[in-house]
């Protein structure tokens, strides 16, 4: 199996299973990802999904370049398609998603990340998306993802450079939201799910389509996808339950309705 699922008190746990090829990707890890992140969308159970890479060397260290070298070029272009679908498919995802980078997170890999909501890293972790020191660009909306968090001119240098960077620089930019000691990394990034999981899920879902599309447009347009993502947790039983809960000085019950 080169990816491995699991779910667990509105947890989901997808985890790239290479580990002995640094969880790089190859067609049928594509594949596999494509396939398991489509049922994700459609799972109501899942709440919060974490993804990571098997072992402790590697989160992922991009495409298979053993493949990679055997492949023709139309076989080259249906590997490229496959991992833009599927950073795309992950972002997409209407639940939050917490990358859990365990080492090495370079090229797609660092796509994939870039594809999740919070990036959490290992103080071991070196980044970069390195592909042009292959001679090709960023392919998985690496061009795009990066400008957004860190500005043109620093996402131009790191990509042009093909440098590999530090988990402090990664912080410093934005690009993380903490990083961590190893043994640590999976408790942390369960103590966010689970400060996400005590709030409505449909509210949750709803703010992160509001952010995602808003931030991609004006913002008079982003008010507007904001008013109406807000209109849809208006008739929820969620939202009724809150206030029930806070006249009666309880804890709220949320069911996702």
């Amino acid at each position: 199996m080169t990816v491995l699922f699991h779910k667990e008190n509105g947890i989901g746990y997808l985890t790239l299973n290479r580990e002995a090829a640094m969880n790089s990707m190859n067609y049928e890890m594509l594949c596999d990802l494509q396939t398991q992140i489509h049922a994700i969308h459609v799972d109501p159970e899942v709440k919060v999904l974490i993804v990571t890479g098997a072992g402790e060397k590697a989160f992922s260290a991009g495409a298979d370049l053993k493949e990679r070298k055997t492949l023709n070029e139309s076989e080259v272009r249906r590997n490229m398609k496959a991992i833009q679908d599927m950073t795309n498919s992950l972002a997409e995802l209407p639940m939050p998603t917490i990358a859990a980078v365990n080492g090495y997170c370079f090229g797609g890999g660092f796509e994939l990340m870039l594809a999740c909501d919070f990036k959490i890293a290992v103080y071991e972790a070196q980044l970069g998306l390195t592909e042009t020191s292959w001679a090709i660009i960023p392919g998985a909306g690496g061009t795009q993802r990066l400008p957004r968090i860190v500005g043109e001119m620093k996402a131009k240098e790191l990509i042009f450079t093909a440098k590999k960077f530090s988990v402090k620089e990664a912080f410093d930019l934005g690009i993380l939201l903490k990083f961590v000691e190893k043994e640590s990394l999976m408790e942390t990034c369960g103590r966010l799910a689970r400060e996400i999981l005590g709030n409505g899920p449909v509210a949750v879902r709803q703010a992160k389509y509001a952010i995602s599309r808003g931030m991609s447009t004006d913002l008079q347009t982003g008010l507007a996808i904001e008013a109406k993502a807000y209109e849809i947790t208006i008739p929820t039983e969620d939202r009724q339950e809150a206030l029930q809960a806070f006249a009666e000085k309880r804890k709220p019950n949320f069911r996702g309705k």
